[in-house]
């Protein structure tokens, strides 16, 4: 499926929520869509590690880190990870580590910015919960799209 989010948002006004965080886009993918998958977590990856580590389904993978930007919750590990699982995508509301490494790899990762410290490795957080940022509450089924205007979710799936 072909989409911008500025036409899902024009043809589903009261259907989309709008993230209002300006995410900086990394890999090669430019824009994805799936059902969300949601992580919570605090300058610690090892539950986005264990999440990544399992099949994907076309999934998009939100992780909210706070919007920290002390420690990378993803690095090129980790997006060699999400590719070799088959997940459409990832949206970390904090930082990523490795952003030259991803931008060559065939993966659309969502971040606030980049850091080079690695992350703890702790596995403390929350899986597959609503977590809310930037406006929008996500929820894990619901369906997101993302490209370079941004990012939007919708409780059902959307046809251009």
């Amino acid at each position: 499926m072909t989409f911008a989010t500025a036409d899902l948002c024009d043809a589903h006004p009261d259907v989309v929520k709008v993230c209002h965080i300006p995410f900086r886009s990394f890999g090669q993918v430019k824009a994805f869509h799936g059902p969300i998958r949601t992580l919570s977590v605090l300058d610690d990856n090892a539950l986005v590690r264990q999440a990544l580590e399992r099949p994907g389904q076309g999934a998009v993978l939100v992780v909210n880190g706070g919007g920290s930007l002390k420690r990378a919750l993803v690095g090129d590990n980790l997006a060699k990870l999400a590719i070799d699982n088959g997940w459409a995508g990832i949206i970390v509301h904090g930082a990523i580590r490795d952003s030259a490494v991803i931008d060559s790899m065939g993966i659309g990762v969502k971040a606030v910015g980049t850091i080079p410290l690695r992350a703890d490795r702790d596995a403390i957080g929350e899986i597959d919960i609503p977590t809310a940022f930037g406006g929008v509450i996500f929820t894990p089924g619901d369906w997101l799209y993302a490209d370079a205007d941004g990012v939007v979710v919708s409780a059902d799936r959307l046809h251009g």
